[in-house]
């Protein structure tokens, strides 16, 4: 089949290279480019057999109907959460993920954060820029090894993290779905109880209606004063507000954050707050991942419409 022939959807500016191996391949339109959407799916939707979303647009159910050749999604992310999973599979239509290739990446930031936040880090950074070390040491912080790390999500992120928790000499726990019977991890059976015992809380699941504000108050209050929370997950799966008045209210000790709710849109409060690291949901973004990343978009696709298996198929045909 010529596949330069082929329609594919790309729903977001992602990664330049991921743009430039589609447009060798296939027909490639660039969604965010349309200056009348509707025109264009008038004119164009029958021709579309592919979609390629990412975390901030992904699948919905408008976009499916809209596209009635639509056979496949390729999302350039693990979290599948800007896709109707339930329409795709109704339809028939295939859908495929990156996991595995950002695992390291974002298991690597979740340790970057815990050690910016304790030790203030970039506070630091200010503080020496700003002259402010020649009239006095910067404060205390505090110790990160031998510190009590609870995980929310045990998948192969929390996995990552835990494992280079332990080479801190940190105890880990965690609380997932179910129970992992091959984990020697001391599981707890509620978030609340997570909290209670540790003093980093990590979030690191994948966001569904169940772990939507899995954060809430009663979460940050079990975390306490003197505990930290660190979010490398999705940024609903914190309630923000809560979060921002306990930083501000110094009701937790510190927070460092990869994802916000309403991205790119940041709570203004947190800019001056001296206790939170904030970073722009760069959770997979270097180099060499998102070459892979967007390697193993363009290979299911590949796959698919050359009738051969998918790579990374998020349902079993």
């Amino acid at each position: 089949m010529e596949l330069k022939a082929i329609g594919v959807l790309m729903t977001y500016p992602m990664s330049s290279y991921l743009e430039q191996e589609l447009d060798k391949r296939f027909n490639l339109f660039r969604l965010w480019n349309l200056p009348q959407k509707n025109d264009f799916f008038k004119e164009n939707s029958g021709s579309i057999r592919a979609v390629v979303g990412n975390t901030k647009v992904g699948a919905d159910r408008e976009l499916i109907d809209s596209l009635p050749a639509l056979e496949i999604v390729s999302s350039f992310s693990v979290g599948l959460d800007k896709v109707d999973l339930a329409h795709c599979k109704e339809k028939g239509i295939r859908v495929t993920n990156t996991p595995d290739v950002l695992t390291e990446d974002v298991a690597d930031l979740a340790i970057g954060l815990i050690l910016a936040t304790l030790r203030g880090i970039c506070e630091c950074d200010r503080y020496v820029r700003g002259g402010l070390w020649k009239k006095g040491d910067f404060k205390l912080t505090t110790k990160f090894s031998g510190k009590k790390v609870g995980i929310i999500g045990l998948g192969r992120i929390g996995t990552a993290i835990a494992k280079r928790a332990e080479a801190f000499n940190c105890p880990i726990s965690y609380y997932s779905r179910s129970q992992k019977p091959e984990s020697n991890y001391k599981y707890f059976p509620s978030v609340v109880e997570l909290a209670s015992d540790c003093d980093i809380l990590v979030v690191a699941c994948a966001l569904t209606e169940e772990t939507r504000h899995i954060i809430n108050r009663q979460v940050i209050d079990a975390l306490g004063p003197k505990g930290f929370l660190i979010n490398i997950g999705r940024g609903p799966h914190i309630d923000e507000p809560e979060l921002v008045s306990a930083l501000i209210e110094r009701r937790i000790a510190g927070a460092g954050l990869d994802v916000f709710e309403n991205e790119p849109h940041v709570p203004e409060e947190l800019f001056g707050l001296d206790n939170v690291v904030l970073v722009p949901h760069i959770g997979s973004d270097t180099v060499e991942t998102v070459k892979a990343m967007a390697d193993l978009v363009v290979g299911n696709l590949e796959a698919h419409f050359s009738e051969k298996p998918l790579l990374t198929p998020v349902f079993i045909d």
